[in-house]
């Protein structure tokens, strides 16, 4: 059996003067003589002092950037800076070596791109292992939040015959021939051959089946991967990324922003909380990317003192009339600077989301009441006859993180909706028959994984929070 001691936990309690078992992989080695080790454990170095008399030339030699050893040492305190104890290094084995003529990294900065392009490696910077780090607390507190709240956790299909956005822009399922597939008489495929007998695609959200959850267990959540099939390349969209979605009964608008705001601050909190040392590290990061910039263009606040204002502030809430007449009397727009046209009716663009949030409020915004002609076919309609009972939740740096709504339980409704907007009620037959049989008001949102950890780290493209991103033309590994 493999003992050893995990470089966080000794130096939380360091035993000084007794003999340590440490593994891990060597961040730096100086002089000959001074290796410094990590296990993953944590953003924390421990220092291991080599006396090369001790060991065989050969065994030295191996040592390396990234080569990983064991070391088997006194627990001393340390003679010099930088460090308050290091280990006295009585037992030295090369685990595995690294040729550094050959390995992908060096000892030295890489740029992002390089680092996406070899992500088998990457999680072996400081950067990146503290980035996964902070994901895996995140996705922690995800399922904490809602089990200590009474929700059940709900794992909707990945595989389905629904559209829930009515975008359309899905990955396709199918064991049909690719090249020559079955076709009907009238010259369409026929998915009535197909494994499912029907057309299938990955999903884009579990919500429709969440709603089932709720209208009988109360509250329940979904966590899972999604997809979506978007000819995108930009710094906040995957094709393949995870959404949290909650879905309540006897629930409104209000009860579904009151959850949203609760909801991301607890996990921004969480990972104040367990965190501290990895965000310490990805603020200095930030800070130093920055030394070079324009006071202009720096953030205001640091990494953590921003995610420190989220959690002790209440996020701004208004609707999208409101929004809307915000920007459209901002100097930004009137000096042309907004690259995308505002009139009512239009959706917010990041541009416009990011000027709400971090020039005119300075803290999150709840906007709420979307034109209904933008929004999905489920959301509730407002009496007004213009409006549903919609709302997002925007970031400083990322814009949109969440989007939500109150359902809309009313069948009638509901029906009229699908028909305006071309969604064929036969195919959501069950979906319209929760409103028909016991349904109730109830609301919902989902969140994406991936933003709200890009927030929590500061990192700025969103394929460098997921281990192994998918994208247009991106499937490696």
């Amino acid at each position: 059996m493999i003992v050893r001691q995990e470089i966080k936990h000794l130096l939380q309690q360091p035993p000084v003067g007794e003999l340590v078992t440490v593994m891990g992989w060597v961040r730096a080695w100086r002089g000959n003589r001074f290796m410094v080790l990590n296990d993953g454990s944590g953003p924390q170095t421990l220092q291991v002092v080599v006396d090369q008399d001790k060991f065989p030339e050969e065994t030295v030699r191996q040592i390396g950037f990234h080569a990983c050893v064991r070391v088997v040492g006194t627990l001393t305190a340390s003679q010099g800076s930088g460090q308050s104890v290091e280990v006295m290094a009585e037992q030295l084995e090369i685990l595995g070596a690294n040729d550094l003529s050959s390995y992908p990294l060096q000892p030295k900065k890489q740029t992002m791109e390089y680092l996406r392009e070899n992500a088998q490696f990457r999680m072996r910077t400081n950067t990146f292992s503290s980035v996964f780090r902070v994901r895996h607390g995140v996705a922690y507190a995800v399922n904490k939040y809602f089990h200590d709240r009474g929700y059940y956790y709900l794992h909707t299909p990945i595989i389905t015959g629904n559209d829930a956005e009515g975008a359309g822009e899905m990955f396709r399922v199918s064991t049909l021939d690719p090249i020559n597939p079955p076709r009907t008489e009238a010259g369409e495929i026929d998915y009535n051959q197909d494994f499912f007998g029907k057309a299938t695609n990955l999903t884009v959200s579990g919500q429709l089946q969440a709603e089932i959850g709720a209208l009988a267990l109360g509250k329940v959540y979904t966590f899972g991967p999604t997809f979506r099939a978007e000819n995108s390349n930009t710094s906040r969209h995957l094709a393949e990324f995870w959404m949290i979605e909650p879905e309540i009964a006897f629930a409104d608008i209000d009860n579904d922003m009151n959850l949203a705001e609760d909801f991301v601050k607890y996990l921004i909190n969480f990972c104040l909380e367990q965190y501290p040392d990895d965000l310490a590290y990805l603020d200095q990061r930030i800070q130093d990317s920055e030394k070079n910039m324009k006071t202009a263009d720096r953030r205001p606040m640091g990494l953590v003192d921003t995610l420190k204002f989220v959690v002790a502030n209440d996020f701004a809430r208004v609707t999208y009339t409101e929004a809307l007449d915000i920007l459209m009397r901002s100097k930004a727009y009137k000096k042309g600077k907004f690259e995308f046209p505002l009139s009512w009716g239009t959706d917010l663009q990041a541009e416009h989301e990011r000027y709400l949030v971090e020039k005119h409020f300075e803290r999150p915004v709840i906007v709420r009441d979307y034109p209904k002609d933008i929004k999905a076919f489920y959301m509730r309609q407002n009496d007004d006859g213009k409006t549903v009972a919609a709302m997002d939740v925007l970031f400083p740096y990322i814009g949109e993180v969440i989007g939500g709504s109150q359902r809309e339980e009313r069948e009638d409704k509901l029906r009229q909706r699908m028909q305006e907007m071309d969604v064929h009620a036969d195919e959501l037959a069950w979906y319209l028959q929760l409103r028909t049989f016991g349904g109730c008001p109830h609301a919902g949102f989902g969140l994406g994984f991936e933003r709200i950890v890009q927030f929590i780290t500061g990192m700025g493209n969103i394929r460098d929070v997921i281990p192994f991103p998918r994208a247009p033309r991106l499937a490696d590994f």
